[in-house]
This record gives structure tokens, sequence and C-alpha cells, in this order.
């Protein structure tokens, strides 16, 4: 039950964050390690936007400096996360190379002075990547105090779609490789419509703005592409130090916060997941959002242990509005990490800087020193991570999975969707608060993943749907497995083509029905679905929920009704329907419920599943965390008052041993390790 460490030379869970002693004088770098040890800290990233420091022109190298803190670094006990510094070129990079900038949709070439500038696509821009990550590693492969390497920063962010003239052209090749010839590329992108065709592969161009919509599916493979080149840099620096070096190689994700990457072909590519999560303060319950992130992180990782690149410990500077966090909130969310997988805690930054775009972004030392409460947090967090050291390589296991595909995500956000209200976040969000209140700990999965140890999968939001993919969810059903689909989904090939035999066909045999037609609704209208009160009586209702954004036509090819629309433009109309098909059960959702309408329908879908909810407390988040011989249930308490929890054993964070059950305090965490009972697999 335990994975590897990624980095054995860190024995326990890594604690730390991003450092860039470049921004201060050299006297403050010796504060900097001695504080480090008061805190706990003992792995650091580096480097990460250095290149100007380290690459002083074009083929020349300054590592004095570098040199002289990877060494300090060492003596102190502190390891180091060495940066590849690409996602922010130098000046003299873009004079020595103008056709390297970014372009953007509408044709602007993009300036220089922030991050993220250079053209994926471009020549000299991949060149100039290797020459330093290589100048790096084959410098830096055997320091001791290098244990893991950071390739570049949050690909994809600010900057991911380029549409330069060297893009044109690498997107041209992409095509010919992906579709073999015009005659393919007419046929999946439907150019018959609108007189599209092409006939001459130079005439293919990016999906720059233009008078009106552009085609769909040329956009949806314009998203792949620049995944592709994207991750093309990747490998390419990745491949670059691997000649050199042997530790782990990874790169900052932005799970649930940035849609430009497969994060499922990204999870292939690197030897450890990392993350970057930031609360978003328009949210008044973020940690929902968090827990989506981190079991996202966990699982295109596959389930090993993950790495919180960085998250803040109040603060960030680049939102609307950004809310500090309350006191006891930094160990709350660094903890809530941990309970679903993170080997490591570390924050973006460590000191705060006094110059720059991010000089309001908090850190680990902050602008008011180390008489503030955020210092004291910094430190006790540091003491509490010590404590749960044998956490390290436990593993999270869920009988739930969410179904979440970048492709269909990048396909509905197109133009031109029935209704500007369709938003996959929002019903993965709202399918996942559910799970989440009731105590249900998920994986993410592609609706092509075996999906056999699963009891329930969940797809809220699956608009693009291969024929394969929906055979194998047709399968899962016959084969015992519980199905509940929401609202437009099964609409689209994965040319962005509806289906033969009209929207949701490939699901329909599992499903037990068909969409004749849509009926969204006018914005700010809600309407009433009544649910059922038995078989003989269908709206004779046990309860009426409230409905907004979508209705539709739906003829039942089998399926019970669960729920009508009492009023709206489906009034009459199933709302909810169940299938028994095959040894498993198809549900299918087909209208915005509101919370208590989710709730009601998840209750009957746990019954068919066989799983039930944990009964915890609205508000105490538990998640177990699964070793060799025990298991660590860690309860979160984002309560303002004390959260009963049923556990036996002892209680790490403060050494005590507790019988049945405890009350976590308001805002307080527990880590409890138990005795390891035999656990049922699969359905």
């Amino acid at each position: 039950m335990r994975s590897p460490s990624p980095w054995p030379a860190i024995r326990g869970i890594a604690y730390g964050g991003d450092y860039t002693p470049e921004q201060w004088a050299r006297e403050t770098w010796d504060e900097d390690v001695a504080l480090m040890r008061e805190a706990g800290v003992d792995l650091v990233s580096v480097g990460i936007f250095a290149w100007a420091l380290i690459e002083v022109e074009e083929g020349v190298f300054d590592f004095a400096w570098l040199d002289e803190l990877l060494d300090l670094l060492h003596r102190n006990g502190i390891r180091v996360d060495l940066g590849t510094p690409t996602a922010s070129p130098p000046a003299w990079f873009f004079a020595r190379h103008p056709d390297a900038r970014v372009v953007s949709r509408d044709g602007v070439v993009q300036g220089f002075g922030a991050r993220g500038m250079a053209s994926h696509s471009s020549p000299a821009y991949r060149e100039a990547i290797v020459r330093i990550a290589s100048a790096l590693a084959e410098r830096y492969a055997d320091h001791p105090a290098v244990v893991l390497w950071h390739v570049h920063n949050e690909y994809g962010v600010p900057v991911g779609e380029d549409y330069s003239a060297q893009s044109a052209e690498a997107f041209r090749g992409w095509l010919r490789e992906r579709h073999g010839s015009l005659d393919a590329l007419n046929a999946a992108w439907g150019t018959a419509f609108w007189g599209q065709r092409y006939t001459d592969w130079e005439h293919v161009g990016v999906p720059a703005a233009a008078p009106s919509v552009v085609n769909p599916a040329q956009r949806l493979d314009f998203a792949r592409f620049t995944d592709h080149q994207l991750r093309e840099c990747f490998r390419a620096e990745r491949d670059a130090i691997r000649r050199f070096a042997s530790q782990p190689i990874t790169t900052n994700f932005m799970a649930n916060q940035a849609w430009v990457a497969d994060l499922w072909a990204w999870g292939r590519e690197v030897d450890v997941v990392s993350d970057d999560h930031y609360l978003w303060s328009a949210d008044p319950e973020g940690e929902i959002g968090l827990a989506i992130a981190a079991d996202l992180s966990r699982s295109v990782g596959g389930g090993k242990p993950w790495i919180l690149m960085e998250h803040s410990t109040s603060a960030v500077n680049w939102q609307p509005r950004n809310v500090a966090k309350r006191p006891g909130e930094m160990a709350r969310n660094s903890l809530a990490h941990l309970a679903r997988g993170a080997d490591a805690i570390l924050f973006f930054q460590w000191r705060a800087s006094r110059s720059g775009a991010e000089k309001f972004h908090s850190a680990m030392v902050p602008h008011a020193g180390t008489t503030s409460r955020v210092w004291r947090e910094v430190v006790d967090l540091g003491a509490k991570l010590d404590r749960l050291d044998e956490l390290q390589g436990t593993v999270v296991e869920a009988d739930v999975a969410v179904l979440w595909d970048f492709e269909s995500f990048w396909a509905q956000d197109l133009e031109w969707r029935p209704s500007d209200d369709l938003s996959h976040a929002d019903r993965i969000r709202a399918f996942y608060e559910r799970l989440w209140r009731d105590g249900i700990t998920v994986d993410f999965a592609l609706p092509g993943h075996d999906l056999s140890k699963y009891r329930l999968v969940v797809a809220p939001a699956q608009y693009l749907l291969r024929a394969a993919d929906a055979a194998n969810l047709t399968r899962y059903v016959e084969q015992g497995g519980t199905l509940v689909v929401s609202y437009f989904s099964g609409i689209v090939d994965e040319h962005d083509a509806v289906h033969a035999g009209g929207f949701g066909a490939p699901l329909a045999a599992a499903l037990g029905v068909r969409v004749e037609e849509f009926l969204p609704l006018r914005e700010g209208v809600r309407t009433s679905v009544a649910w059922r009160g038995d078989d003989t009586a269908p709206l004779a209702a046990d309860a009426v929920f409230t409905a907004d954004v979508w209705h539709e036509a739906i003829a039942l090819e089998g399926a019970e009704v669960v729920a009508r629309h009492l009023d709206g433009p489906g009034a009459g109309l199933p709302a909810v329907t169940r299938h028994a098909y095959g040894e498993g059960v198809g549900w299918y959702v087909a209208t915005r419920l509101d919370a208590e309408g989710l709730r009601t329908v998840m209750d009957d879908v746990y019954a068919d599943a066989g799983i039930a909810p944990t009964g915890h407390p609205d508000g105490l988040e538990v998640v177990t965390r699964r070793g060799d011989a025990a298991d660590y249930v860690v309860a979160i308490n984002h309560r303002d008052e004390p959260a009963r929890l049923a556990a036996s054993g002892l209680e790490l964070l403060t050494g005590t041993e507790v019988v049945d059950a405890f009350d976590v305090a308001a805002g307080g965490v527990a880590v409890v390790r138990t005795t390891r009972e035999p656990r049922g697999g699969g359905r």
C-alpha cells in the first residue's frame, strides 16, 4: 500500500517553497537558511526565473552565484528542486530572435516584460531551452543538494495558444501527421460547411480571429496542437537533463485552474506529478475546489504520491479581490492536500518580494517578518508535518470515479453552443461537491480508462465522447457498474461532429434514453421537478425540487422515469431516468437540479452502487491514506464549532490515544493512525 519515494534523499513529508535569493543581497542568504531550519524546511525550488542571471548572454554562463547557493543549502541540510528558467527568456534572447515572440489570436505581437512570452514553435526557442537545460544538468547532476529537477513553470500560463507564422507552419506539419491527407482533414473538419474545403496544405492556417465563428473542428485541433507543442518543449528539456542526471524530473501543473494542457498526457511524461493550487477568493468554500485539484493531481499520476509545488500562506496578488487566509486556514489547506496524496507541501514563495508584479503575494517570510502570525503558522506547520512523516508513500483509494476529459472541455467551451449557461466546470463542481459532502473520496478518470474497480462512475460533463469510449462505459454498466450521466453529454465525436443517430446516441443502450431536442431556459428562469412517489403514480411526488438552465425532450428506450418536469418547456417530460442494463444501472439527469434535488438523486444512486455516505457532520472533510500495516484518517474541520469524528487509534499531531470517537476542534485538523482493516475490492 505504499509507493516508492520520488526523492529518496528526503525522509518523510517534504516542506518548503520557491526560493529566489537572486532578489536579495548575499547577507540575506545566511539569514534565510537559518530561518528555514527553524521552520523545518527541507526542500526549496531554485532558479525558476533566473535565466538572465545564469546565461548572461547567448552561450555565456555564470554559475558562480548558483554554485555558492547550492553549497550553502547543502551544508544546512536543505535539498533542492532545481528549475530550468525557460518560462522567462532574457531580454537578449528576444533582441536576437524577435520572431520568437508570441502572437495573439487577433494578431498582436506580445511584448517583453512578463513571463511565458516565447513561441513554443520557435526553433530558436527550442534550441535555447535545450542549451540551458543541458548546461544546468551537466554542472549539477551530481550535486548532493539536488534531489529533483523542475522544468519550466506552469506550461500554458499565461500563454498557451500562439498564432505566429512559426506556429502556423508547425500546425500544418502536425495536421499532416495527424490526418495524413487533405481529404482526411476536410472530412474531419467538415469543410463542406460554409465552403471551407482545402486543396493545398499551404492554405491551412491557424484559427485566428475572423468575421464570424471559426470552424470548431479546426479550433479543437488547434487546442490539441497547442498542448502537443508545449509538451514537446517539456520533452526536449527533460531529455536534455536526462543525458546527465538521474534525479526525478517534473513540471508544475495547474490542476482545476488551467485548461490548456491535457494533464492525462502530461502525467505520463513526468517522473512525479506536481501541482500549483491557489484558492479562488470569490468561492466561500474554496476547500472544495482545493479537493478537486488534489484528487485530479493524484489521479493523473496514477494514484502515486505527488508534490504540492506551490500554494499560498495567505492572499495571492492576481485576483480581483485577494482575500487573506484566516488563522489556521493555511494548515487546513496544506493538510487537505496531504490527505489526498501529497508527499510534499511547498509554497510560493519563501520570502516576499519587494519589487515586481508579485510583491503583494503572501510568502512564508512575509513583509511583516518573523513577528507575524503568518510566520508563526509557517513554523507550526513545519512541526506538524514532522509528526506526519510516516504518511510518506501511503496511498488514497476510491470507490467512485468522476470523468474529467480536457478535450471534451476544449470542445464544449467553443462558441455557438445551445446556451451560454452550459458549463462543464459547474457540473463537475456540483456532482463533486455532493460526493465531498457525503464523505466519499473520488478518483478522476477518462471515459476510456479501465473503470472496473469503481462501484460508481459519474459523467458530469462529457460533451465529446468517442465511440470506443462510449462502448467502454456501456460495458461498465453491463458488467455491473452504476453510471450517472448529466445533460449535454455524448453529443459529438472527436471531430466535434454530432453523433450519427443524434444527441446521446452512443450511450442510448446504457441509459435507455435518447435526446430528441434541447430545451434551454431563458436567463434567470427556474422550473419545478417532481420526484416520484412510486412507480404507479410518478407525479405523486415525494418532493419537488427547483431546476434551471436546461431541459431536454427525451424519448424513453427502456428507462424508467424517476422525476418529471412540472412546468417550463419540458413540462411533463422526464427530468431524471434510471435504466437497468445488464448487471448494472445507468442514470440520466436531464436538467440542472438544485442542491437538494441532486442530493436526492445521489442517495438513490448510492443505493444502486452499494455505497454508503459516511454520516460525518457537514464541513468535516475526512480522507484516509492507506499504508502497509495501518490506515491514516485525516480529518479537516472547516466549521466554526467542534465536529465529532468516529475513529480509534493514535492521533499523531497531539500524540493522544483516541477510542471510538472524539471532537476535532473548530477549524482544526486531526490525523489518526488506525489499525489496518481488510478492504473489499471493486464491485
